[in-house]
């Protein structure tokens, strides 16, 4: 089951590309399978009982600790707890300042996404998550640019080096609408799009810093707006799916990275469920 993505990757961002390649849901037919029962009996189980409020703070806690660490923050998922409960005020042992102003930066990007699951997905929707995501940190990093504005300079990251900016950001229009129409459609699964749309964004990468966190964050509105639970992609993961987003420079492919989000999501469900499962044994006292 291979996914192609046009070979004209930079000049041809649409959704319905080849013939061969136009049903996306008889291509990763299995995984869809497997995804939606998982998600029917994760959601009867775990986050039914569970309740809104708590499997939000819940995933906004793991989401924000691992979407940071992915981009090197060191907090521990306990540090991450404290810092949400108790605010800037607190600071972990050893982790800086800016560490802590990053971290709350992604707390108020995940409520401003959660509290606008209606916005159109566009450009502005794009620009507002980046803008809060760096609010406070970006002067440090690049103070001659402004939160949320696309970079005026080419982009490199480690190993990798993106293309000439004024070309790939002339691209971000034209993926919003054609993953905010794949959305309305309805004609492919909504963890296909979250996965293609974060591939192409990432290839994109048209701010100066927080494409990784804006990235992310965007992937689980879409999946949000489905009704369909977040995907929180581990720092532990970080290699493959660095590794997957790779594959679309390297190879001209998103199977990869679309086999990855169904993946991640299904263990990461069947993990919740069977730590609720255990927990809720009967116990022998004495």
């Amino acid at each position: 089951m291979i996914y192609h993505v046009s070979l004209h990757f930079l000049g041809h961002f649409v959704w319905t590309i080849r013939e061969k390649t136009l049903n996306l849901q008889h291509m990763f037919e299995n995984e869809i399978k497997k995804y939606d029962a998982t998600v029917t009996t994760f959601q009867k189980e775990v986050t039914g009982p569970l309740g809104k409020a708590q499997e939000r703070e819940r995933n906004e806690i793991l989401f924000s600790c691992h979407s940071c660490g992915i981009e090197g923050s060191t907090f521990s998922v306990d540090d991450t707890r404290s810092l949400f409960e108790q605010g800037l005020g607190y600071k972990p042992v050893g982790k800086s300042l800016l560490e802590c102003q990053e971290m709350a930066d992604h707390f108020a990007a995940y409520e401003w996404m959660h509290a606008h699951l209606d916005h159109p997905f566009d450009v502005d929707l794009l620009k507002d998550i980046n803008r809060l995501v760096t609010l406070h940190t970006l002067a440090y990093k690049a103070p001659d640019v402004t939160p949320g504005e696309f970079t005026n300079v080419d982009m490199a990251a480690g190993d990798t080096v993106f293309g000439e900016h004024k070309k790939l950001i002339a691209q971000v229009p034209r993926l919003m609408d054609s993953t905010a129409h794949a959305m309305t459609e309805g004609k492919v699964h909504p963890m296909v799009i979250a996965a293609r749309f974060h591939g192409f964004y990432e290839y994109l990468h048209p701010f100066r810093d927080g494409n990784g966190r804006t990235g992310r964050l965007l992937s689980n509105f879409i999946l949000l707006r489905a009704g369909l639970p977040e995907i929180i992609i581990r720092k532990e993961d970080r290699e493959e799916y660095i590794g997957a987003l790779k594959q679309i420079r390297r190879e001209n492919t998103d199977e990869y990275l679309v086999l990855f989000f169904f993946r991640t999501a299904i263990r990461q469900m069947e993990a919740d469920i069977q730590q609720k499962r255990r927990a809720s044994r009967t116990l022998l006292f004495f």
